[in-house]
């Protein structure tokens, strides 16, 4: 052996020696033998710890795939969900835009609206005036056929000969005294507008002018004829419109002195008249 040749001082040391030898060997015949076992275990573990390996992987492979597909779906759920984001925005958009639209389009409406009103409310009180107007000039009319009656009445009454027509009217038979006259009566008492004082005011005056026509045509008959105009003469001149073709043309008479058939009466009596 190789510690054949060590010399010891004691028998007890030479025991302990050897002692501690045996064990030496011991330990590593105990290490060898679970070596030679271990190796010999080894294929049947590795097998096993494959078959867990390849398990492990196949497993996580699937797990994986289907975290792939999940997240594939998650971005395709994002991409429609930013999609249909983007149409809602244009949408919304349009929306506005649309209200914008309507609602300038309902101010518009509403202004037209209002203008419709106002210039219906302007009709009416138009058509109101219209009707003042007429009854206004259906009293003229009216009183126009009585003073043309009396004209042509036999019986007619005389006046004295200072208040013949010289052809210009008295101050108080102005247009707008006739008006003022005539229609604060028909209207009793309300005021007119302008244009309904001027529309007034146009009547009078053509309603004057016939008249002074009708005393010149009158002057004119007393010259040339001795008998008054037929009263076809006397529509055509006071202009009243009245259907004359089934009426019976007057009978001829002489004309009466000139002193007794005054072409006008007086402002008294023409204000008298007209206020009837």
């Amino acid at each position: 052996m190789e510690d054949s040749g060590k010399t010891f001082s004691s028998e007890e040391e030479e025991a302990n020696y050897w002692k501690d030898l045996a064990m030496t060997y011991k330990q590593r015949w105990v290490c060898a033998t679970a070596s030679s076992r271990l190796r010999s275990h080894s294929p049947s573990v590795c097998v096993v710890l494959q078959e867990k390996f390849e398990v492990q992987h196949s497993e996580g492979y699937r797990q994986i795939s289907a975290l792939e597909d999940d997240l594939a779906q998650t971005k395709a759920i994002k991409d429609q969900l930013q999609k249909y984001i983007r149409e809602l925005e244009q949408a919304n958009d349009d929306l506005e835009r649309a209200k914008r639209a309507t609602i300038m389009s309902l101010e518009d409406f509403e202004q037209r609206l209002n203008q419709a009103i106002e210039r219906n409310a302007f009709l009416e009180s138009e058509l109101d005036e219209k009707e003042n107007l007429l009854e206004s000039v259906q009293r003229l009319k009216d009183e126009a056929r009585g003073q043309e009656a009396l004209v042509s009445s036999p019986a007619c009454p005389t006046a004295p000969p200072s208040i013949i027509f010289t052809g210009t009217l008295h101050p108080a038979l102005c247009p707008g005294c006739l008006v003022r006259g005539c229609l604060d009566d028909s209207t009793g008492g309300t005021p007119l507008t302008p244009a309904a004082r001027i529309s007034a005011l146009n009547i009078v005056g053509d309603l004057l002018r016939k008249v002074g026509r009708f005393n010149k045509v009158k002057e004119r008959v007393k010259d040339s004829r001795s008998r008054f105009p037929t009263f076809y003469e006397w529509s055509w001149i006071i202009g009243t419109g009245v259907q004359t073709r089934f009426l019976p043309e007057p009978r001829v008479r002489s004309v009466p002195k000139p002193n007794r058939w005054p072409s006008l009466w007086t402002a008294e009596q023409q204000q008298r008249a007209v206020g009837r």
